[in-house]
């Protein structure tokens, strides 16, 4: 199967010489779009290296007699590239967020009204094994109707968005469309209805970002012995993130409340269409033990689940019982990543359908669009919905 890639970045990478290949030996890199041609070859695996570059999207889909695609930019590319790879009759791997702005979404949703180009959107943890089968716990009336959800991300690696190139807050618009655009999207998979409106509240540079100079480097930092975040103190703490020299995360290239940066945390409260309400939480300066999960309950019962653990619990709330099923941990993005790539495999040979399409990837756009408009204005929005007419 003949790929074409729009972006090779680390993360892209990542997902086809690894799962994709997990997924099916056929795989084959044959073309890719990318600026930095060097750098893309260098993470092309041996059979791949005879794989030609092409200046534009459209050149590549025109010569190179693709059976798929995959657009896995920076952040702020994904809606140009999926606008324009909307006019082909291909299937479409797109990373998320599919867009960060309005402007994006709205002219993504437009582009796609029509279109033939089957998009499945890199959205894993709705499709991996712990979350779609608290699903089928759900959808089969286990809890009764589901009236509340509460959801949290304690992310013990979040210092990394503050230190790397995702704290380049042009590129990412913040955490809400970087990272809750996954939790928000597996909690409406989880209620069986989208969210019709929001609340949000964030922390902003109260951890991380500040005054040291943009370009400052532990190496030639004359704090090493007593910042927490210098790769000594890391080593001897065991508090994660990145062990040898790295960018200060105390740095102006942080960003600040001002100009914009990414949240050191955030909260969210929210209605259904259904009328069920549910609060979610993300907190990026935890270390170790992360967790990430949700707890869903109505009338009859409670489902809740947390990927670090591994652990998916039914509490029966009018019976002496509560069940406890432990999935096999370990694995890409909890398991969810190869299901996206066996999806992605049946959607190119038997014309299968995305197990989370362009539709639920521009709702979650939206929804987070909603969150950070409410956390600047302080007041409740109406999520824009994704419609196709």
């Amino acid at each position: 199967m003949r790929i074409g890639v729009v972006g090779f970045g680390a993360r892209a990478a990542g997902v086809i010489n690894h799962v994709f290949r997990e997924a099916s030996t056929e795989f084959k890199i044959v073309a890719l779009v990318d600026p930095d041609k060097e750098k893309a070859k260098s993470r092309l695996l041996e059979s791949d290296k005879d794989a030609s570059f092409y200046d534009s999207l459209d050149k590549m889909l025109k010569s190179a007699k693709l059976d798929a695609l995959f657009i896995g930019t920076r952040c702020n590319l994904h809606s140009p590239y999926a606008i324009e790879a909307a006019k082909y009759d291909i299937p479409l791997f797109l990373e998320k967020p599919v867009s960060v702005t309005m402007e994006q979404a709205m002219a993504l949703e437009k582009a796609y009204q029509k279109s033939r180009c089957k998009v499945l959107v890199s959205f894993p943890l709705r499709v991996s094994p712990i979350c779609v089968r608290a699903r089928e716990m759900i959808a089969g009336a286990a809890i009764g109707e589901p009236n509340h959800v509460h959801a949290v991300n304690y992310v013990p690696y979040g210092v990394g968005y503050f230190e790397g190139a995702y704290r380049n807050y042009e590129v990412t618009q913040g955490l809400f469309l970087q990272k809750a655009t996954h939790d928000l999207d597996y909690i409406m998979f989880l209620m069986g209805s989208r969210i019709k409106r929001i609340a949000a509240i964030w922390s902003l540079g109260k951890v991380f970002g500040g005054k040291k100079p943009s370009k400052l480097h532990c190496s030639v930092c004359g704090e090493q012995k007593t910042c927490l975040e210098s790769p000594e103190n890391r080593k001897r703490n065991f508090s994660g993130g990145t062990e040898t020299d790295h960018p200060c995360p105390f740095s102006k290239a942080a960003g600040n409340p001002k100009d914009g940066m990414n949240e050191d945390s955030s909260s969210s409260i929210f209605e259904f269409e259904s009328g069920a309400h549910g609060v979610y939480s993300q907190v990026f300066y935890t270390r170790r033990e992360g967790e990430r999960g949700a707890k869903v309950s109505g009338y009859k019962g409670s489902v809740s689940f947390d990927w670090y653990s591994s652990e998916l619990k039914l509490i029966e709330h009018h019976a002496p019982f509560t069940n406890v099923l432990r999935p096999p941990s370990g694995m890409s993005h909890f398991g969810g990543d190869i299901e996206l790539a066996r999806n992605f495999l049946a959607m190119i040979k038997d014309n299968a359908k995305p197990m989370a399409n362009i539709w639920d990837g521009i709702q979650s756009a939206y929804t987070c669009l909603a969150a950070k408009e409410s956390a600047s204005t302080g007041k409740f929005v109406k999520v824009r919905m994704a419609n196709k007419h």
